[in-house]
């Protein structure tokens, strides 16, 4: 997969991923160990709660769509080095079945000023399930290497 530095990106540009099942073990054994709540690790809590059935953690869904987002077509040279994220939103819970896929679009890209072999690229992601729901949004501030140093 090519590389893609500073140069070889612009706004507007958009990249989507491939897909990502979700399972109600993926759920149960990632509440277990980071978000144990019961609605992400019973069924009968989970029917009980406000979800109405099995949830996933929002930070499950976040790590997902992390995964979603690096094996995407987007591919950035040196990896992906998060700076920070805005606006993170969870507006429909993701349940055993469904199917993630992600969908960023780039906002802004800017050199920067005081470190001339780098950037940074604000993109807007989006997640959807199978139904073309989102669920989840969030922009994020991206580290990006450049090939030239002017």
């Amino acid at each position: 997969m090519e590389e893609r530095y500073l140069e070889d990106l612009k706004a507007g540009d958009k990249f989507r991923s491939g897909t990502y099942e979700v399972t109600e073990l993926d759920i149960v054994e990632f509440a277990r160990q980071f978000d144990p709540q019961p609605f992400h690790l019973d069924l009968d809590a989970a029917r009980r709660s406000v979800f109405g059935g099995l949830a996933a953690s929002g930070w499950h869904t976040a790590a997902m769509s992390m995964r979603l987002f690096v094996t995407s077509g987007l591919h950035l040279a040196g990896g992906s080095i998060g700076l920070g994220v805005d606006e993170l939103r969870w507006p429909r819970p993701v349940r055993p079945g469904d199917i993630l896929e992600l969908e960023c679009e780039i906002m802004e890209v800017r050199p920067s000023r005081s470190k001339p072999d780098r950037g940074v690229i604000r993109i807007s992601n989006v997640t959807r399930n199978q139904k073309g729901e989102i669920v989840q949004s969030f922009t994020a501030s991206v580290l990006v290497r450049r090939r030239t140093v002017t």
